[in-house]
């Protein structure tokens, strides 16, 4: 059932202790397994994995309390970038990003640290805020997203006392923190419809941002890369600007979240060509549709017209 390939991989991350590797390609043999027509047996060793990924979950040992409750909302992913379907050069980097936490042991003995701050921008549905939860689940540590309705708010001074909170927990709590819809706080500072408060809240993040020296990870997250302060730029170590999936890899998202199934049946030609202008998220859930229909009818084989019609109504509802 297992490829030559596959079985070695196994083995190789067995005796190295890499768990993620082991788990990645375990799913990678269910996906080769279901591709022949064994969906039970797929279904049985993705099973597994999902259990064994369950006894592995870090302990919830950081959840916000008292005026950090209202400003943080706290995770703890399972998600890997295994299961993402990424550019690869977007992948290379978040890839780079993980080996320099994990072994920031080193760069700290040489007087260098790894990489931090990230800024993360893209269209919606790119992979932006899936990112962020990889990134946390291979590091097995929580992800916080920041509440902006609770960050914000109209009276002087509050918004910035409540950045620093979130700041302060950084410190003390490692994690990914995540501040989506960015542009909501990184404004450029020169805009005419601007107000004091939201510039003072910029400058303070850039002050805390560039003071900040503690081991979490900070993801900035946009889909209006435009309108972000250009000071923001230089404060971050990386920007890394996500896409709708191009063409040669629509085949390979929709393969990857229907890895499952038998898709023996389905006309790729088609099923791409109606999937291009999509984002990763709208064929996620296309595909996702498409599986629970086959379910529901006691099946495990994908058809062309089950998947086309999945993606045209992902198509139909993002239209104005």
């Amino acid at each position: 059932m297992a490829t030559a390939d596959q079985i070695k991989a196994l083995i190789k991350s067995h005796m190295e202790g890499d768990d993620e590797r082991f788990r990645a390609v375990a799913i990678q043999v269910a996906a080769h397994a279901a591709r022949q027509g064994k969906g039970q047996v797929a279904t049985e060793i993705k099973a597994l994995v999902d259990e064994a990924r369950t006894r592995s979950r870090p302990i919830p040992i950081a959840t916000p309390k008292g005026e950090l409750a209202g400003l943080l909302s706290v995770s703890y992913p399972e998600t890997r970038l295994a299961d993402m379907v990424l550019d690869k050069n977007i992948e290379s980097r978040l890839q780079r990003i993980l080996r320099e936490h994990r072994g920031q042991h080193k760069l700290k003995a040489h007087g260098l640290s790894p990489r931090r701050k990230l800024l993360l921008v893209g269209p919606p549905g790119s992979g932006k805020t899936m990112t962020a939860s990889a990134l946390a689940g291979e590091l097995h540590v929580p992800l916080y997203v920041i509440v902006l309705h609770g960050l914000i708010t109209k009276y002087m001074g509050e918004t910035a006392a409540k950045l620093r909170l979130v700041f302060d927990a950084l410190a003390e709590h490692r994690g990914v923190y995540l501040f989506d819809e960015f542009d909501a706080i990184g404004g450029e500072r020169s805009a005419g419809n601007d107000v004091g408060e939201i510039r003072r809240v910029l400058n303070s993040f850039l002050q805390f941002l560039e003071q900040d020296d503690s081991q979490s990870l900070v993801l900035a997250a946009t889909n209006h890369p435009e309108a972000l302060d250009h000071a923001l730029f230089r404060r971050f170590n990386d920007v890394i600007e996500y896409t709708l999936p191009p063409a040669e890899l629509l085949e390979c998202v929709l393969r990857s979240k229907l890895a499952l199934f038998d898709l023996r049946e389905l006309n790729w030609a088609a099923a791409v060509k109606v999937a291009e202008g999509l984002s990763y998220a709208d064929i996620t859930q296309a595909a996702e549709a498409a599986a629970k229909e086959v379910v529901l009818e006691d099946s495990i084989v994908i058809s062309s017209a089950v998947l086309l019609s999945a993606l045209e109504e992902r198509r139909t509802h993002r239209r104005p």
